[in-house]
C-alpha cells in the first residue's frame, strides 16, 4: 500500500490530498470522549403556541376572516411585507375578507423555526409561511418570513403583533461556490519528484467545479484523477469527490476559515485499504496558493506532513 502513495508523499498528495473526505475514525473516537449533551427542557409555551398556529391554518383554509381576527389580541396588529399596518379586529377581518374574495380556496402552511418565552405571558415566534392560491390571473405562490409576538390572554396565546418580511430566495449551488471561483484555470507544481498539473472549470450547469489532476515523473504519467466539487445542502458545506484512474476514490468536507479552506479528507484505495488527512489550502494571491497536509494516515501507517506552493499556469504565447 505504501508503494502506491510514495509519489503522493513527495508531491503533497495532490491527488490523494484533494480527495477530501472526513476522517471518520478520529471523529468517532472524539465522540466517545465527549460528555453527553445537556438536556434542555422544552419551552412549556411551545406546545400551546403550535396548537394555536394549527388553528390559524384551519381557519385560513376554511376562509373564515372573523375566526382569524379572533386569534389576535384586541389591539393586535398585522404588518405586511410592504410595511402596511392592520390593527384591531375590524381592520384584520376586512383584510382577510378581501383576500378570500380574490383568492378562494387558498392554502396555508406554517413552518415555525423558533419559539422563545420572554415572560409568563409573552413569547416570540419566528418562521416562514407559505400560501398557494388561485385567482383569475392564474395560480400563485407566496413565501414570507414572519416574526410574531404572542401574548397569553384568558389561557389563549393570541397575536399581539405579526410582522412579515419578503423571504429571500436561497442561494444557488453556483452562488455557494463563488468563494472557490478563483480556482478556475490551469495550475502547476514542479518539484524534484515530478510535476503536478491541476485544472478546474465550471460544469455546464455551473453548479459544480470540475477538476483534473495529472501527476508525471520524468516526463511519464504517474497518476490521473478527476474531481467534482459541489455544495452539500444537507451538511451545509462544500463537499468534493475525487476518482483516481487506478480505481481509488475519496470524499472531502470543506470548511472555510479566515485565510483559506480546511478539508477533512478520507480515501479508499483499490485494495480496500483506507486513509485520511487534513488539508489546508491558503490562497496567497490570484495566481498562487499553498497546500499543506497534516494528520495523514494510510492503512496503519502515518505519513509525513507536506507543504506545496502551487502557481497558475502562464498562458501559452501566441504562435507557439
Amino acid at each position: 500500500m505504501r508503494s502506491r502513495i510514495s509519489f503522493v508523499v513527495a508531491l503533497a498528495a495532490l491527488a490523494a490530498a484533494w480527495l477530501a473526505p472526513l476522517a471518520g475514525t478520529q471523529e468517532a473516537r472524539a465522540q466517545e470522549t465527549r460528555p453527553p449533551a445537556a438536556v434542555v427542557p422544552a419551552d412549556p409555551a411551545a406546545a400551546e403556541i403550535r396548537a394555536a398556529a394549527a388553528q390559524m391554518v384551519k381557519s385560513f383554509e376554511a376562509a373564515k376572516p372573523a375566526e382569524l381576527a379572533a386569534l389576535f389580541s384586541p389591539q393586535g396588529e398585522l404588518i405586511d411585507e410592504e410595511g402596511t399596518v392592520y390593527q384591531g379586529p375590524k381592520e384584520i377581518t376586512e383584510l382577510f375578507t378581501k383576500f378570500f374574495e380574490r383568492f378562494p380556496g387558498a392554502k396555508l402552511a406554517l413552518e415555525i423555526e423558533s419559539i422563545r418565552s420572554i415572560g409568563p405571558n409573552l413569547a416570540i415566534e419566528e418562521g416562514t409561511r407559505y400560501i398557494a392560491a388561485k385567482a383569475k390571473e392564474g395560480e400563485g405562490k407566496a413565501q414570507l418570513r414572519y416574526t410574531a409576538v404572542r401574548t397569553k390572554v384568558n389561557g389563549k396565546w393570541l397575536f399581539a403583533s405579526i410582522r412579515e418580511f419578503a423571504a429571500d430566495p436561497l442561494p444557488t449551488p453556483h452562488e455557494r461556490l463563488q468563494s472557490l471561483a478563483w480556482m478556475v484555470g490551469e495550475w502547476v507544481n514542479e518539484g524534484t519528484a515530478g510535476t503536478a498539473k491541476l485544472t478546474w472549470r465550471w460544469s455546464e450547469d455551473k453548479n459544480f467545479l470540475l477538476g483534473d489532476i495529472q501527476l508525471t515523473v520524468a516526463g511519464k504519467p504517474a497518476m490521473a484523477s478527476s474531481q467534482r466539487i459541489g455544495w452539500d445542502p444537507l451538511a451545509g458545506k462544500v463537499r468534493s469527490w475525487l476518482f483516481d484512474a487506478d480505481g481509488g476514490f475519496a470524499e472531502g468536507q470543506w470548511t472555510q476559515v479566515d485565510d483559506g479552506w480546511v478539508i477533512k479528507s478520507a480515501t479508499t484505495n483499490p485494495d480496500g485499504s483506507t486513509g485520511s488527512a487534513t488539508i489546508t489550502v491558503t490562497a496567497k494571491d490570484k495566481d498562487h496558493f499553498t497546500m499543506k497536509g497534516t494528520e495523514r494516515i494510510v492503512g496503519e501507517f502515518r505519513e509525513p506532513d507536506f507543504e506545496l506552493a502551487i502557481a497558475r499556469q502562464p498562458p501559452v504565447a501566441a504562435g507557439r
